[in-house]
C-alpha cells in the first residue's frame, strides 16, 4: 500500500511542494503503490522512480510529469492526459493506457508488455527500444511516432493509425497488423496489414513520389545471384556484406518468394529494381535460367559474371556476348581474391556501363 505521507504531500500540498520534497530527499523512491490518484492533478510533477504498482491514475493530467524509471505495473491510466510525459524506462506491464493521451510522450526503453493501449493517442512519441510484446494497440493513434528496434512481438495494432511512422528493425513476430491506416485523417482511408511497408505504400499512392522511390532504390540495388549450397553460398554472403561497407543496397535472393509471383517472376522484379548485377555462375544453374529471363528484357541494367578460375564457362554464353549490358566475365582463384578485385574488377566496369547508358 500507499505510504500516506507521501500521499499526503503529494494530494494535499500539491506538485510544487512535492517537487521540493524530492528535491530534498532525491534518494528516496516513493511509495504510491495503489494509490487512488484518480482524476488527480499531477502536471509537472517529479514521479522518477515511484512506486506506482497498480496505482488508480484514471484521467489523471500527468502532462509532463517526469515518470522516468518508475513502476507503474498495472497500474490504471485510462484516460490519463500524459502529453510530453517521460516514462523512458518505465515498468508499465500490464498497465492500462485505454484512451490515454501519450503524445509527444517519452516511452524509449519502457516495458509496456501486455498494456492495454487501444485508442491511445501516441501521437509523436518514442517508443525506440521499447518492449510491446503482447500489447493492445488496437484503435490506437501512432501517427509519426518513433518505434526504432521495438519489440511488438504478439502485439495487436489492428487499426492503428501510422501516417508518418518511423518503423525500423522491430521484431514482429506473431504481431497482428490487420487494418493499419497509412493516410492522413484529412485523406481518403487507405489500410495496408504491415507496419514496415506502410510508408513505401504511402508514397506509392501519391504518383509525384514514384519517380523518386525508383531513383532512389536503383541508384543502390544490387541484385546477386548464384547457387545456394554451403560452399557458394558463403561466397554470396561475403560479397554482399563487402557491397554493403561500399554503400551499396545488396538483394539475395534467399529469402522465400512472395505468394504472387513464381521464382522467375521475382527475380526480374528484383533485377528490374537493380543498378547492375553480379551473376555467380560457379556450378551454374538455376542461374544461367535466371539470366536467360533478365538479359534480353532488361538492356539497361549491366549484368557482370564472376566464376571460379578453375571452371569453364558455360557453352550457351554465346547467347549473351553480343548484349551490349553483358560485361566480361571476371575469373577469381577464392572468395579473398573475389573480395581484393570487387572494386577495379566487378564495380568499376559495372559503374562505367551504368554510367554509359545513362548518359
Amino acid at each position: 500500500m500507499a505510504n500516506d505521507e507521501h500521499l499526503e504531500t503529494l494530494l494535499h500540498e500539491g506538485v510544487d511542494a512535492w517537487n521540493a520534497w524530492r528535491r530534498e530527499n532525491p534518494d528516496i523512491d516513493p511509495d504510491l503503490d495503489k494509490a487512488d490518484l484518480a482524476q488527480a492533478d499531477l502536471s509537472g510533477a517529479d514521479l522518477r522512480k515511484a512506486h506506482l504498482y497498480a496505482a488508480d491514475l484514471s484521467k489523471a493530467d500527468l502532462w509532463k510529469a517526469d515518470l522516468g524509471g518508475a513502476n507503474l505495473s498495472n497500474a490504471h491510466l485510462s484516460g490519463a492526459y500524459l502529453i510530453e510525459a517521460d516514462l523512458s524506462g518505465a515498468n508499465l506491464s500490464g498497465a492500462d493506457f485505454g484512451g490515454a493521451d501519450l503524445s509527444g510522450a517519452r516511452l524509449d526503453n519502457a516495458d509496456l508488455s501486455a498494456a492495454n493501449l487501444s485508442g491511445a493517442k501516441l501521437f509523436g512519441a518514442n517508443l525506440s527500444r521499447a518492449h510491446l510484446s503482447r500489447a493492445n494497440f488496437s484503435g490506437a493513434v501512432l501517427r509519426a511516432a518513433i518505434l526504432v528496434q521495438s519489440d511488438l512481438t504478439e502485439t495487436d495494432l489492428t487499426g492503428c493509425s501510422v501516417y508518418g511512422i518511423s518503423a525500423w528493425g522491430l521484431k514482429l513476430d506473431g504481431t497482428k497488423q490487420q487494418n493499419l491506416i497509412i493516410t492522413h485523417s484529412e485523406e481518403p482511408t487507405v489500410t495496408v496489414d504491415n507496419i514496415e511497408v506502410a510508408q513505401f505504400i504511402y508514397l506509392m499512392l501519391h504518383n509525384q513520389k514514384i519517380r523518386d522511390v525508383i531513383d532512389t532504390i536503383t541508384s543502390k540495388a544490387v541484385l546477386i545471384l548464384g547457387r545456394f549450397t554451403h560452399e557458394r553460398k558463403a561466397v554470396l554472403d561475403a560479397l554482399r556484406e563487402e557491397l554493403r561497407k561500399r554503400d551499396y543496397l545488396p538483394i539475395l535472393f534467399d529469402f522465400e518468394k512472395p505468394r504472387s509471383r513464381d521464382t522467375d517472376e521475382t527475380i526480374t522484379l528484383l533485377a528490374r529494381m537493380a543498378r547492375f548485377v553480379i551473376a555467380d555462375i560457379t556450378d551454374a544453374k538455376s542461374v544461367l535460367q535466371e539470366l536467360r529471363a533478365i538479359v534480353p528484357d532488361l538492356p539497361s541494367v549491366p549484368i557482370k559474371s564472376i566464376i571460379l578460375a578453375t571452371q569453364e564457362e558455360p557453352g550457351m554464353f554465346d547467347f549473351y556476348r553480343n548484349r551490349s549490358s553483358f560485361l566480361t566475365v571476371h575469373r577469381y582463384a577464392d572468395q579473398e581474391q573475389l573480395l581484393a578485385d570487387l572494386g577495379d574488377k566487378v564495380i568499376r566496369p559495372a559503374e562505367l556501363k551504368v554510367r554509359e547508358f545513362r548518359g
